[in-house]
């Protein structure tokens, strides 16, 4: 029966207990991500985010606290120089648990934990998505207004349209008939015919 128990014993001594969680939380401070059994990340989790915590107090007693607890002046290194600065303005919730599957060979339910501020994937995405400048609330301001240019500039194509399509539907005048030119053409040069001979006479 589990009367009392506050934690996953991992079904180990508490010796072995404690030495794998103090190996498995320098590779995670090491290699910011690991992959092991879903029971052992979330074990981990509880184990490691107060050291992180602590590691946000950048003093000689922390570093020694850090210390009992990982037994790695590589670690403790890496911890207060890089992570803590990366983790400075998080107020917790510094890992994340990604399920897996189950293992092949006994079933057992995997999972990935890693350090939230270090996967650069999920982080890129994050900064793209805050350039777009959206927002769930609806469309911004800029969205509407480059919808309603859009839709005046639709509608002076359409009004474009309309008058080149009026110009091309004016009637145009038929062509006279040949016979109709020349008979015009004889009525001018019957008409000029006297005034010609009147200018000959008073020449001569």
């Amino acid at each position: 029966m589990r009367h009392g128990k506050k934690f996953n014993h991992l079904s180990r001594k508490s010796p072995h207990r404690r030495a794998m969680l103090s190996n498995m939380a320098t590779s995670l401070i090491m290699h910011k991500r690991i992959t092991t059994t879903l029971a052992k990340a979330k074990a981990l989790r509880v184990y490691v985010e107060p050291l992180i915590t602590r590691s946000k107090d950048d003093t000689t007693h922390s570093r020694r606290v850090v210390f009992s607890y990982l037994q790695s002046k590589e670690a403790v290194t890496e911890l207060f120089r890089d992570i803590s600065l990366k983790v400075a303005e998080r107020p917790g919730g510094y890992t994340r648990i990604i399920k897996l599957g189950t293992r092949l060979g006994d079933n057992a339910e995997m999972a990935m934990i890693e350090l939230v501020d270090f996967n650069l994937n999920l982080l890129g995405e994050k900064a793209t998505v805050k350039a777009k400048g959206t927002r769930r609330g609806g469309r911004s301001g800029a969205g509407k207004k480059g919808a309603e240019d859009a839709v005046v500039a639709s509608a002076g194509k359409v009004k474009a349209g309309k008058d080149s399509a009026k110009k091309e539907a004016k009637p145009v005048a038929p062509a006279p008939a040949p016979e109709e030119k020349a008979e015009e053409v004889t009525d001018i040069i019957e008409e000029s015919g006297p005034v010609a001979e009147a200018e000959e006479e008073t020449k001569a």
